[in-house]
C-alpha cells in the first residue's frame, strides 16, 4: 500500500539526484520523506544538500524537480514548493489501495527477522499490579506489530525461580496454608506472612538461604517445591494476562541456565576480561571504565549466582537463537540494563534492544478502598469492567444482561490496553477509567464503535457485484482511502522503532477519518452506483479497522 507509493517516490528522487550529479557522499542517503499537510509525501532532501553544495535549498529543489522522470505508476504529479518537493497520489494508486483492502490480504509486511520479545517477567511471588500492566501491554502490542510486519516472534516470559523471593515463597508454603483464593493472590499471602515471620524469627532467613543453596545445587525435593510454587503463581498471573488478551509463547526459567552450565561459562568468560575481582566476599565485575560506579556482583561468598549473572547467560542464549532480542523494562531497570548491555558488549555478544517505559499511576482517590497499598491488576480490571457494564447497559437497554457483560468485558480490555499504549513509553501516564471508557472521545471504545458502525452499515446494505471506484472522488472519500493506505507504513515504522504508540495514534486517526466519511458521505441513501462504491469503501475501512484493532490486541466488536 503506502510503502509501494513511497518506494516509487524514492526511486524517482534517486534518479533525479543522479541526473543532477549528486552522490551518496553529498548527503542524499536520507531523502527526508514525510507525510505533509501539503502533499501525500514531501521531500526535504534539498536542505541536506545545501551545506555541501553551498547553494540555497530552493535552487537545489528546482534543479531536482527539473530532472525528475516524467513517467509514473502511482504518482499523479510532483510540485515544487520552495525548498520542498511535493508528491501526490494518482487515481490508479487509490484504486489499488481499495482493491487490496477489499481483498483483505495485504495487512502483513515482508520483514523476516526472528525476534524474541521478553515482557512482563514478574516475580512469581504474587499477582500483577498496576505497574506491571504497562510492561505487559507494551510488550504484547510490540509482539503483534512485529508479527504484522512479517517477523517470526517468540513472546517470552523469563521466570525468576532462583531469587530470595521464591525461597521465601517456599518457606511460606512450609509454614502457612495456601487458601482458596486465586493462585497468585494465594501465593502472595504466604509470601507476605513469611516475611512478617522473619522479622520476629531470624531462623526464617536462614531457612530461605538454605533453600537458595539447595535449589542451585539441584536438590530434588527443593526443586519440586519451588517449581510447584512457581507454576501455581504463574497460572494465576496467566489468568490476569488472558483477561487483557495477552499470551506468552514460551517460558525460560533462570535455573535452566545454571543447570546447563551457561552461568558458569559466562562467569569464566567475564573473568578473562581482567575486570573481575573478589571483594567483600563476592566475585564482582568492575565496569567503572565504562561509567558505572557500582560493581556487578556475579557470585556470592557461598558460590551461588545472582539474577544478573543468570540474566547474562539468558541474553547470550537469546542472541544465539534470534536475529533481534527486545526487552521491555521499567525505568527502574535503566542502570542494570546498561550494565548488562556493557558486559555483553565486552564479550562480543549482540545486545538486546531495550524499551524502557515510565510508570503508569492512578488518579488521586481512585479505588481508595486499598489506599496505601498496591492495586492489583485484577482489581483494576474488575473496576473498569464494572464501569463498562454500566455504560453499555445505558447505551443498549434493550439487550440482555449476557450481552451487556460480554460487550463490557471486551470494551474494558480495549480501554485498558489502548489507554496504556497510546502514550509514548518514555512518558509517564495516569490511567483514568472515565476517560478510557468515553465512547465519544479518542479512546478504545471510540475506535471499536467505528468498527461496529461499519459492520452495521454492511449488514443493512447489500454488496453490489461490481462498483466503480472512480466515483469515490469526494474529499472525505479520498481521505479515507489514503488513511487506509498508511497502515503498512505505520506498522513498518512502529516495528523498526519499537514504538507501539504510533499504531495507537493511527487507530484513532483511522476511526476519525471513517467517522467524517460516514457523516458527510451518505452510504445507504446514495444513488445506486455511488452506493455500491461507498459500500465497498465501508468494507475496506472495516477491514482496516479490524486489522488495526487486532494488532493493538483490542477486540474488534461487530455490535456495541
Amino acid at each position: 500500500m503506502f510503502l509501494d507509493f513511497m518506494s516509487e517516490v524514492e526511486g524517482l528522487l534517486r534518479d533525479a539526484l543522479e541526473g543532477c550529479g549528486f552522490k551518496a557522499e553529498d548527503g542524499v542517503n536520507n531523502l527526508g520523506l514525510e507525510i505533509s499537510p501539503h502533499a501525500d509525501l514531501a521531500s526535504s532532501v534539498a536542505f541536506r544538500l545545501a551545506p555541501v553544495q553551498k547553494i540555497s535549498p530552493a535552487l537545489i529543489a528546482r534543479d531536482i524537480h527539473q530532472a525528475m522522470p516524467q513517467e509514473y505508476k502511482y504518482v499523479d504529479r510532483v510540485e515544487l514548493a520552495g525548498p520542498y518537493l511535493n508528491f501526490f497520489m494518482n487515481r490508479i494508486f487509490l484504486n489499488t489501495v481499495l482493491d487490496q483492502a477489499l481483498a483483505d490480504d495485504r495487512w502483513t509486511g515482508r520483514m523476516s527477522q526472528r525476534v524474541i520479545v521478553e515482557h512482563t517477567s514478574a516475580n512469581p511471588d504474587g499477582p500483577l499490579h498496576v505497574g506491571h500492566i504497562r510492561n505487559s501491554v507494551i510488550g504484547d502490542t510490540l509482539v503483534r506489530i512485529l508479527r504484522r510486519a512479517g517477523c517470526t516472534v517468540d513472546a517470552q516470559y523469563y521466570v525468576n525461580d532462583m531469587g530470595r523471593q521464591e525461597a521465601m515463597v517456599v518457606v511460606g508454603c512450609d509454614h502457612f496454608q495456601l487458601d482458596g483464593s486465586k493462585a497468585d493472590h494465594a501465593i502472595a499471602k504466604v509470601y507476605i506472612a513469611a516475611n512478617k515471620a522473619m522479622e520476629l524469627d531470624p531462623e526464617i532467613r536462614k531457612e530461605a538461604d538454605q533453600v537458595i543453596q539447595r535449589y542451585e545445587a539441584g536438590d530434588p525435593e527443593t526443586v519440586a517445591k519451588i517449581q510447584s510454587a512457581v507454576r501455581y503463581a504463574v497460572s494465576g498471573i496467566e489468568e490476569t494476562l488472558h483477561r487483557m488478551n495477552i499470551r506468552h509463547d514460551s517460558y525460560r526459567w533462570e535455573s535452566e541456565f545454571v543447570r546447563n552450565g551457561d552461568v558458569t561459562e559466562m562467569v569464566k568468560d567475564l573473568e578473562k576480561t581482567g575486570l573481575t575481582e573478589w571483594e567483600d566476599g563476592a566475585f564482582q565485575l568492575d565496569l567503572s571504565t565504562f561509567g558505572f560506579e557500582k560493581k556487578i556482583v556475579l557470585r556470592r561468598t557461598d558460590g551461588t549466582s545472582l539474577y544478573i549473572t543468570r540474566d547474562l547467560a539468558y541474553h547470550r542464549w537469546k542472541a544465539a537463537n534470534s536475529d533481534q532480542a527486545v526487552d521491555i523494562l521499567g525505568a527502574d531497570h535503566k542502570l542494570v540494563s546498561g550494565q548488562l548491555c556493557t558486559a555483553l558488549r565486552l564479550l562480543g555478544i549482540r545486545e538486546p534492544e531495550v524499551v524502557i517505559f515510565e510508570f503508569v499511576s492512578l488518579p488521586t482517590g481512585s479505588m481508595s478502598t486499598r489506599k496505601g497499598k498496591f492495586i492489583s491488576a485484577d482489581e483494576l480490571l474488575d473496576e473498569v469492567e464494572k464501569q463498562a457494564f454500566e455504560e453499555v447497559r445505558l447505551r443498549r437497554p434493550e439487550e440482555s444482561e449476557a450481552f451487556h457483560r460480554e460487550v463490557a468485558r471486551q470494551v474494558a480490555t480495549g480501554a485498558v490496553r489502548y489507554d496504556v499504549v497510546k502514550v509514548s513509553a518514555d512518558k509517564a501516564t495516569t490511567f483514568d477509567w472515565k476517560q478510557a471508557l468515553d465512547f465519544e472521545k479518542l479512546s478504545a471504545p471510540f475506535i471499536q464503535y467505528a468498527h461496529a458502525r461499519a459492520c452495521s452499515i454492511l449488514r443493512k446494505g447489500e454488496a453490489a457485484p461490481s462498483f466503480q471506484a472512480d466515483q469515490l472522488t469526494g474529499e472525505n472519500e479520498v481521505a479515507l482511502i489514503k488513511k487506509i493506505a498508511q497502515f503498512d507504513l505505520v506498522i513498518d515504522q512502529a516495528a523498526r522503532e519499537l514504538k507501539p504508540h504510533h499504531l495507537a495514534t493511527y487507530a484513532r486517526e483511522l476511526a476519525e477519518t471513517f467517522n467524517l466519511f460516514y457523516r458527510y458521505s451518505p452510504v445507504l441513501d446514495a444513488a445506486e452506483e455511488l452506493k455500491a462504491a461507498r459500500m465497498a469503501l465501508v468494507r475496506a475501512a472495516r477491514n482496516a479497522l479490524r486489522s488495526t484493532l487486532e494488532t493493538l490486541g483490542i477486540p474488534a466488536l461487530e455490535t456495541m
